[in-house]
């Protein structure tokens, strides 16, 4: 049985959080393990599952510097190297949804990037992560 978009999303920001870890030329082998052995308490992930979260996160990775210089122009007084890597990896699936994912609502982006940062960040990250946000959807709004 096919994941929900949810725990898709969980999922993928997982993966997401190792490109801080490692480069670009890593990736392909991170990926393989990531998908390959599942640790316990980790779901089981069908093809369905893995070609989704697999190609939405090459989607990502391959506007990284766009969706990074987006949240340095909106983060005055916060370098892009100051930002904990929870929340860096939190904002940029939250802004490549909310910009380039016609099939996720921008509310709903937004909610699930406030619900990781709450599960997986510190305890101001949700607070940190719904205002930088808010300031993405405000300028939407704003045209």
């Amino acid at each position: 049985m096919s994941l929900s978009r949810h725990k898709k999303r969980e999922q993928l920001f997982k993966l997401l959080f190792r490109l801080e870890f490692h480069d670009e030329m890593e990736m392909e082998e991170q990926k393989r393990l990531f998908f390959g052995e599942r640790p316990d308490g980790e779901p089981e992930l069908t093809e369905e599952d893995i070609s989704s979260i697999s190609g939405k996160f090459d989607n990502i990775t391959g506007k990284l510097t766009e969706l990074d210089a987006m949240v340095s122009e909106r983060t005055s007084g916060w370098d892009i190297n100051r930002i904990g890597k929870v929340e860096l990896a939190i904002l940029r699936l939250a802004l490549y949804e909310m910009i380039y994912d016609e099939d996720v609502p921008e509310s709903v982006a937004i909610n699930e990037a406030v619900e990781l940062s709450k599960k997986y960040g510190q305890d101001n990250s949700s607070s940190f992560v719904n205002g930088v946000l808010a300031l993405f959807a405000q300028k939407a709004e704003d045209g």
